[in-house]
């Protein structure tokens, strides 16, 4: 299989020799035939000066074609003999007397054959007229030079023309190419595992503009494999506490360690719950991203959703004397969601904010129509978030707080399945806030 190199260098080279061909071609014929143009301008003043002497001298036509075969010199020119082969010779009555190439004498010509002729006069009185033929005027040795020179030239720079054509059909393939190679390169070290790889871009043109693609979906492609390994580790990590604690009790109780009271079966059943919610919230997940998750979607009003949803966080939130606010603007219309998806996105947002806002806190939930979209916003008044992380605490297991142990409560992914069921319903859900000055969850769904 030949490389792009290759074809482009035979690609060019047939092009570039065609081209040469066809202008040197082109440039011989004409030049042989302004040439031989000039010699017929030349010697045709001389010939018809020369009929007309003889005209003159003989006063008739009588003997010219032997007096042509027996003498080329004055009063004819060089070449004459030979120029009979270009012209016919005709009298004042249209008879040919001198026959050129395709007459014969005594033949009777047409009278516009003879308008396009050159007359010939003697004394003020035409007495018979040259009728060009095809030009086939012979040469000198010296003339033969010039032209032979001039083939030359043509050659030489036909030969200079398809060098200079392979010359830049080189640089010009290898600088297409060399691209191609890095990206061909790149493709083979990362089919065989290694994502530390980036093609250099050189242009701006299409191969420059394929190579940042494939830098760009390159660190996509890095970067998903790092989360997926972060996210083996998690859930490795999220099951093993739950086990251990359930292991722990259970040969604690097996082994007389513990006595098999009411507390230690309520912290196995806790454990157990905790992991069970952990597996289904890894369930909920993987139907997401296969574009599996069951939404069965009715008409709701959005005041009703957010008093259910204030009314299960009641107790939490007076535990910690934080204010629980509902802001829903008037004459709203009725949304079409998936009531126990949707009361399951807003109740992971009331979970993160109850959580991180301090005792004596604030959270409000807030709804109206922004731009033809319906928008919902939990705000509370928590520590904030810089940001540089608004955008990560959406990503699976992530926490803005590192000291913060998963057994605090929450498993780490209910941002990223509100996230998920939030676009599920065609909306859009993200965060803003400041370092200081609280969190906002704000999500935009389609009226």
């Amino acid at each position: 299989m030949r490389s792009i190199t290759v074809k482009l260098l035979l690609a060019f080279l047939v092009i570039s020799m065609l081209s040469v061909v066809l202008i040197v071609l082109s440039a011989r014929w004409m030049t042989e035939r302004e040439f031989m143009s000039y010699l017929f301008d030349q010697n045709r003043t001389n010939i018809i000066s020369a009929l007309a002497d003889y005209y003159s001298k003989n006063g008739s036509w009588d003997g010219i074609e032997n007096a042509l075969q027996v003498q080329e010199g004055p009063p004819f020119p060089r070449g004459i003999e030979g120029s009979k082969q270009f012209f016919t010779l005709v009298d004042n009555n249209n008879h040919v007397v001198l026959a050129g190439p395709g007459d014969h004498i005594g033949d009777l010509l047409q009278q516009s054959d003879i308008e396009n002729g050159i007359p010939i006069e003697v004394n003020g009185v035409i007495v018979g007229s040259m009728v060009t033929r095809q030009p086939t005027i012979p040469v000198n040795p010296a003339e033969t030079a010039f032209l032979d020179r001039i083939k030359q030239i043509y050659i030489l720079s036909a030969v200079g023309v398809i060098a200079l054509a392979l010359l830049l059909a080189f640089l010009l393939s290898r600088t297409l190419t060399r691209p191609i190679r890095e990206l061909t390169a790149a493709t083979r070290a990362v089919s065989a595992g290694n994502l530390a790889q980036e093609v250099p871009v050189r242009s701006r043109d299409e191969l420059g503009q394929l190579a940042a693609s494939f830098n760009q979906m390159n660190a996509k492609l890095a970067q998903s494999l790092n989360l997926r390994r972060q996210m083996t580790a998690d859930i490795a990590h999220e099951l093993r506490t739950p086990i251990s604690v359930i292991l722990g009790h259970a040969e604690g109780v097996h082994d007389g360690v513990l006595a098999p009271s009411l507390e230690t079966f309520e912290i196995v059943r806790d454990e157990a719950s905790r992991l069970e919610q952990l597996v289904e919230d890894l369930r909920t997940l993987s139907r997401a991203d296969a574009d599996e998750l069951p939404i069965e979607r009715q008409p709701i009003a959005l005041a009703t959703l957010l008093e259910d949803v204030r009314a299960a966080h009641t107790h939490r939130s007076e535990q910690k004397n934080i204010s629980l606010i509902i802001q829903i603007a008037l004459d709203l219309p009725e949304i079409v969601v998936d009531p126990g998806r949707m009361t399951q996105v807003l109740s992971n947002l009331m979970d993160n904010a109850l959580h991180y806002t301090p005792e004596g806190g604030r959270i409000s939930l807030s709804a109206q129509v922004v731009d033809e979209k319906l928008e919902i916003r939990v705000q509370d008044s928590g520590p904030g978030i810089v940001e540089g992380e608004l955008d990560r605490i959406f990503d699976r297991f992530y926490r803005s707080d590192p000291s913060r142990q998963r057994d605090e409560g929450g498993s780490g992914l209910g941002l990223a399945i509100a996230r998920a069921i939030v676009e599920k319903h065609n909306g859009q859900l993200w965060a803003e806030s400041k370092p200081g000055e609280g969190t906002t969850i704000v999500i935009h769904l389609p009226l």
